[in-house]
């Protein structure tokens, strides 16, 4: 089983994708495809993605039983120990600037330092 997922691509790119798998929803397109029709056709996202986002899910041996392909995505696969995760990328300056507090609590400290 295949996934492909794209974002601001244009429309052409859908229409190719539609002849080898079924739009689910719009962006999402998903079907049975061999190995060499997978990379094939990731090939030609890539090149026609454009400004655009592309995100592939596929089966794969490993201990996931799947693996991620991204092009031009702020979410990088990551390996962790063996099993591949997504990272998020922090926003610049996360927690700076919102009024959010760093560090113990008040509660925290007062337990911390014996204040009650």
């Amino acid at each position: 089983m295949t996934v492909i997922v794209v974002a601001a691509c244009p429309i052409g790119l859908r229409g190719h994708l539609t002849r080898w798998l079924l739009e689910i929803s719009p962006g999402v397109f998903v079907g049975r495809i061999s190995a060499r029709v997978r990379g094939l056709m990731w090939e030609r996202v890539v090149e026609m993605v454009k400004t655009g986002r592309a995100i592939m899910v596929h089966q794969a041996d490993n201990e996931q039983g799947l693996a991620f392909t991204v092009h031009a995505s702020e979410w990088v696969p990551v390996d962790f120990e063996g099993v591949t995760l997504m990272l998020r990328p922090s926003a610049v300056g996360e927690g700076a600037g919102t009024g959010e507090k760093k560090g113990w609590s008040t509660a925290g400290r007062r337990r911390r330092y014996g204040q009650r």
